[in-house]
């Protein structure tokens, strides 16, 4: 099973038509009439393909503006496809915007802003606002914007700090001083042509450019990029023998949980892990869909929150979950991220998916591949739970269903990594049997198989029995309910076994009322939880209830008249074992914040696999 524990955003967002980030470009800043406005240009993002542009209007006057018009030339060849919050018109190579019903007035000291996106390479110019030059000087059209600088060179890195010096930038009224942009965002603004960035973590890739700012404020194009490494620490993670080293990440844990992704640069575990998935995609009407829009690609992080230690800006393109998966993936390469759909709560879309698989596929190729955050993801993966068989609701879509979605989503995605989450029930005619997982695993990396929640306090008076039992054991409430069974029964359907991952759960399912230490007692119902009755973070059950026994791999603790199962880095290692002995193409975990500050989990995960 898989569970969410959602909280309401609390915001609303205005989704505008944006494109796909790249990277800021540096702005040409310009403006209007030399008493009342300026107008600044800048290119927010840029595909290959295509671009987005933005002016915004600012109103430098004491009284305020109704209505304003801005005016600028692009060479030939570059043009505006699509605009936002403004009328824009041409003429040959000339543009005019001018200002929407709802957005002509502008207060002393106010701005308002307009988007478009755009094709080809060129860079405005002549640019007028109201009549007047766009930098709000007496001249039309302005002075000119400054050159690019050197690109910076690198030198005395250390730890945590790196010298930075370039070359001087030229313009035709002097250049004013030049901002230092560490992976694209801003961290100084100085007026010589070196600087010395400190606080920085050890053994960490970062990419630095400068731009030149003149005595008007306008700034130049970006310079050449430096890539520096800062010595001490790891951003490799040891030889994985091929092995994947995955855990989840949910969109969710921002919340009440307040796990961001920074955690895993500050716990360690980013340098252990080979891949992140990204919980949870939504499936709706057949289509694959956003799960939480504000988590997901709003959300400000301050920089104490940030991977980047610099703090989300207003107007950013992208913030969110997906801008920090960014930053971790520029410090940590050899991550690959995965975007997963539908888990517990939305599997019950699935059913729609399948029947028309290829349309599908076709919304989850454009939402991963949406221009604002393509570069984060590289591939998805579906939770159903479960295909023609009973979650949270009971599918029928047949046996083949499964294998066609699969197939669909790998001719859609062509090289991209493929996956799945699938059921554990190994026992006779269960889930596993209710599906062709072998025939849909030639379209598939591997398959995650949910070897956890086995037995749990939905079963309210026990037997106490542990959740994630590595192998059979007299008593066991069931049988086929193992790791060991799934990972058979699958094997036998023709399933390759490196293509299996074996599951571990970062939380202990507990009963209370419970008099027996050893698993098979009566209970009265399921024992107190932090976000839900009868589950716990093994960072809490460490402490709070000590293990006090171990049974088919798995430990146990008997606390009071509490019982709880779960894993500890020792059985962790012991089921890694197992996994190198069967040949299983590695392990993955549910989730990183039910881990300890310093990721002892993960490191017997990523240690115990060969």
């Amino acid at each position: 099973m898989r569970f969410r524990h959602r909280a309401a955003a609390g915001f609303a967002t205005l989704l505008l038509p944006l494109a796909g980030l790249v990277g800021l470009s540096g702005h040409a800043q310009a403006a209007a009439d030399a008493t009342s406005a300026t107008a600044t240009y800048a290119k927010t993002q840029d595909w290959g393909t295509g671009f987005e542009g933005k002016w915004t209007v600012k109103n430098t006057g004491t009284t305020s503006i109704s209505s304003w018009t801005i005016e600028w030339d692009f060479p030939s060849g570059t043009s505006v496809t699509s605009a936002w919050d403004a009328d824009v018109t041409s003429s040959g190579t000339h543009w005019t915007a001018k200002n929407k019903s709802y957005n002509g007035s502008i207060a002393p000291g106010a701005s308002v802003s307009f988007g478009f996106n755009g094709t080809g390479s060129g860079a405005p110019s002549n640019c007028l606002v109201n009549g007047g030059s766009c930098d709000g000087g007496t001249t039309v059209p302005g002075d000119n914007p400054p050159s690019a600088p050197g690109t910076p060179t690198a030198s005395s890195i250390t730890d945590t700090s790196v010298k930075l010096s370039w070359g001087a930038a030229t313009d035709d009224k002097g250049i004013k001083n030049y901002d230092v942009l560490r992976d694209g965002r801003t961290v100084a603004t100085v007026t010589t042509t070196s600087y010395t960035d400190s606080g920085l973590t050890a053994g960490t890739d970062y990419s630095y450019t400068v731009q030149a700012r003149d005595t008007a404020d306008q700034t130049g194009p970006v310079s050449g990029s430096v890539a520096v490494h800062t010595t001490g620490g790891t951003t490799t993670p040891p030889p994985t023998g091929g092995k994947v080293k995955m855990g989840y990440f949910t969109e969710w844990g921002i919340y009440g949980r307040n796990y961001n992704v920074k955690n895993l640069v500050t716990s360690g575990s980013a340098s252990k892990i080979t891949h992140i998935n990204y919980a949870f995609g939504n499936v709706t009407n057949g289509q694959c869909a956003i799960g939480d829009s504000y988590a997901d690609y709003d959300k400000a992080f301050t920089a104490d929150q940030s991977v980047s230690g610099v703090a989300d800006t207003w107007d950013q393109p992208l913030r969110g979950n997906f801008n920090q998966l960014r930053e971790l993936k520029a410090k940590y390469p050899n991550i690959k991220v995965i975007w997963s759909f539908g888990g517990w709560t939305w599997s019950g879309g699935f059913g729609d998916a399948a029947k028309n698989p290829a349309a599908f596929a076709q919304s989850c190729y454009n939402l991963v591949h949406d221009p604002r955050w393509s570069d984060v993801f590289d591939g998805i993966d579906i939770d159903w739970e479960y295909p023609n068989a009973c979650g949270l609701s009971c599918d029928s879509s047949g046996p083949a269903a499964f294998k066609n979605l699969m197939a669909a989503l790998r001719a859609k995605f062509g090289n991209e990594l493929v996956t799945a989450a699938v059921t554990a029930d190994g026992s006779a005619g269960g889930k596993i049997d209710a599906t062709d997982y072998a025939g849909a695993s030639s379209y598939v990396d591997w398959y995650n198989v949910m070897t956890y929640d086995f037995f749990g306090a939905w079963d309210a008076q026990g037997p106490t029995a542990p959740h994630s039992p590595l192998t059979s054991y007299n008593g066991i409430p069931k049988a086929g309910f193992t790791t060991a069974d799934a990972m058979a029964k699958f094997k036998a359907q023709g399933v390759p076994a490196n293509k299996l991952l074996i599951g571990i759960g970062f939380y202990g399912r507990g009963w209370t009322g419970v008099t027996q230490d050893a698993p098979g007692g009566t209970a009265t119902g399921p024992a107190a939880g932090t976000y839900e009755q009868g589950i716990e973070d093994y960072h809490v059950l460490k402490t709070a209830c000590p293990v006090t026994g171990t049974i088919a791999g798995t430990a146990y603790a008997h606390c009071g008249s509490n019982w709880w199962s779960y894993d500890t880095p020792a059985t962790i290692k012991s089921k890694m074992a197992w996994a190198d002995s069967q040949g299983l193409g590695g392990a993955f975990f549910w989730e990183f914040s039910g881990d300890t500050g310093n990721g002892e989990l993960v490191s017997a995960l990523s240690s115990g696999l060969s």
